[in-house]
């Protein structure tokens, strides 16, 4: 346990930490001259918040971690051996061997505790409570509202991955503290009860939204309500609530509710994101000029500097960097990419027709025309056989061949050494349509994380509300919000079952690359429905085990697509209830044998 209390976990970071979190910090320093100095206490909080959760920060590891998270799940599988995703999810690792368990276990511990510290360490003679006018009044509460969030949402990570888990309320361990080898673990509704209570305690404490620029990133009132939503939701989820309880669905419907009315009377809400900028039709590529608005408005939601995206309510720095768009864009398209991460048909499929209906359900879906008259979410996140991409104006626009008609015979982005596709796809959410890959020109490009965004909130409502009572009028309004920004029909007319069907779905395209498919399956308990030998007469959207790709021949000068497995590709290995859970790293458990192990692990 000494290892998780006292080594700070390791930042893979790129260049260029922008605005609330670009700030220096000496871990040399003795804890009564860090406390007893104005910009030095600053500057400890600021370090707290580098254990944030990151999906991006880490493709700095071209060799582990150089693809999307969802390659753990049915979204996509990873073009690279070495890359830890695929194992996860073919379940090829061990207690002992699993190499995101201890990371992630380090990480949030050691936030747990340097929070814990900030609380017991703020002195409010450095850091006052003065009133004054904008975001620094009365710094000395505001502050430690930041570090109680921050805490909480470290143990809500602990819960995500590793289910029960133990709730450091002030706890400082020492060297040789006895108490620290008696360690013991809650439930995970438990700690997620503890979650939601610390955010009513701040999130009316912090400002909503913070009125300056320079606060970006800094834990606003909304990121609290935002927190207690997402813990209350995956409390209510089947994965946590062991015993049905029905009211904790009314608990979640409600946390998201008081976000939705916290917002509307704030003098700054948030909004889901809508582009409103102007396309240059010499220096962007066809597909964007002729992009519809619903694709438009989705994609620029996740290259627009996200202290200029009203959407974004909690994100993780800006990071000044090529190697994101390099690790998603197609192998040979376009210089210097080395694409890793290979959506599944599983996931194209489950985009809907512009029509609002599954394409097995659409008589006008044509499986040889297979991305025309799609939710316009699916050309803003995924890359296919015939799209284009690159600046004209440069000389780089291409179109994405992946065909494959023999060894002599096959597109320049189907694969080669470095890079390449198992499933016929890629990735094109994250990637900022302005790169120029000339190298004289080639500069970083803005990327964040973003943690919360309002179209979560918009949907937590809309399955917690549809758990409670059914597909209500405020049901439909959340999740059509959401349809409607991406220019998708409004959902009409369902059943209970029917609306938790497609709320699911929806936030399956949604949130694709952002981390959430993990959690769903898990939390929904899917896997618990079905395997891989009863669900492969099912669409493919709905195969959770076995994963699809897309190959594509080119006849008489037209593509002819055909879809089912590829052998490269591992299905995902999942045993119950061993999978739900990351195990708890084997040293910690050998150590600290009161915390327990994870079941199956």
């Amino acid at each position: 346990m000494k290892r998780i209390i006292y080594l700070a976990a390791t930042l893979l970071v790129f260049s260029g930490c922008r605005k609330y979190l670009d700030k220096e910090y000496d871990a040399s320093l003795s804890e009564d001259k860090v406390f007893a100095n104005t910009t030095l206490t600053k500057e400890y909080l600021a370090n707290v918040y580098t254990y944030l959760p990151d999906g991006l920060g880490t493709f700095s590891d071209q060799q582990y971690m150089n693809a999307s998270r969802d390659c753990m799940t049915d979204n996509a599988t990873a073009y690279w051996g070495l890359i830890y995703y695929n194992k996860i999810r073919t379940d090829a690792y061990t207690s002992s061997s699993h190499p995101l368990a201890s990371g992630f276990w380090t990480n949030n511990f050691t936030g747990i505790r340097k929070c814990n510290i900030f609380l017991n360490k703020i002195n409010s003679s450095v850091i006052t409570d003065r009133e004054v006018t904008g975001d620094e009044n009365h710094l000395f509460t505001r502050y430690k509202a930041e570090a109680r969030f921050l805490r909480a949402l470290y143990h809500f990570e602990l819960v995500a991955y590793f289910g029960a888990a133990p709730i450091l309320d002030g706890t400082v361990f020492n060297v040789g503290d006895e108490e620290m080898l008696n360690l013991k673990r809650q439930d995970p509704a438990t700690v997620l009860a503890w979650v939601a209570a610390q955010c009513d305690s701040i999130k009316d404490v912090l400002p909503f939204r913070y009125a300056s620029q320079g606060n970006w990133g800094r834990v606003s009132g909304a990121a609290a309500y935002a927190l207690k939503s997402r813990a209350l939701l995956y409390r209510a989820s089947a994965l946590n609530n062991t015993a049905g309880n029905s009211s904790w669905w009314t608990e979640a419907a409600q946390a998201a509710k008081d976000f939705i009315d916290a917002n509307a009377n704030a003098s700054n809400p948030h909004k889901l994101y809508t582009f409103n900028g102007t396309i240059s039709n010499t220096s962007m590529p066809s597909s964007i000029v002729n992009a519809p608005a619903g694709t438009l408005n989705y994609m620029y939601c996740f290259i627009t500097l996200p202290y200029d995206n009203d959407e974004v309510i909690l994100g993780r720095s800006v990071w000044s960097t090529y190697v994101i768009d390099f690790s998603f864009l197609p192998f040979g398209s376009f210089s210097g990419a080395y694409g890793r991460t290979n959506p599944t048909q599983n996931l194209v499929d489950a985009y809907e027709t512009i029509n609002g209906k599954a394409i097995e359900n659409d008589a006008s879906y044509n499986a040889q025309n297979p991305y025309a008259n799609r939710d316009p979410r699916l050309e803003a996140t995924i890359f296919h056989h015939g799209s284009v991409w690159g600046r004209p104006d440069y000389g780089e626009e291409a179109t994405v061949d992946v065909h494959y008609n023999s060894a002599t015979d096959l597109g320049v982005d189907y694969r080669g050494s470095a890079g390449g596709t198992y499933t016929g796809y890629y990735v094109k959410k994250y990637v900022n349509p302005t790169l120029i890959f000339n190298s004289s020109y080639l500069t970083g490009q803005s990327h964040s994380w973003l943690i919360y965004r309002y179209a979560e909130i918009l949907l937590n409502y809309a399955e917690a509300l549809n758990e409670v009572s059914g597909p209500t009028a405020e049901a439909y309004a959340a999740v059509n919000a959401v349809r409607a920004r991406a220019g998708m029909p409004a959902l009409a007319g369902l059943s209970q079952d029917q609306f938790r069907d497609r709320v699911r779905n929806e936030r399956r395209v949604e949130f694709a690359f952002e981390d959430q498919r993990f959690f769903d399956v898990r939390r929904w308990k899917l896997y618990y429905d079905q395997t891989s030998g009863t669900e492969t007469g099912l669409a493919y959207r709905k195969q959770i085990y076995n994963l699809y790709g897309v190959s594509v021949k080119i006849s008489n000068g037209s593509p002819a697509y055909t879809y089912g497995k590829n052998s490269n590709v591992g299905d995902v290995n999942y045993t119950t209830p061993k999978n739900n859970l990351f195990p708890l790293p084997y040293s910690e458990v050998t150590m600290i044998p009161s915390l327990g192990q994870n079941t199956g692990w």
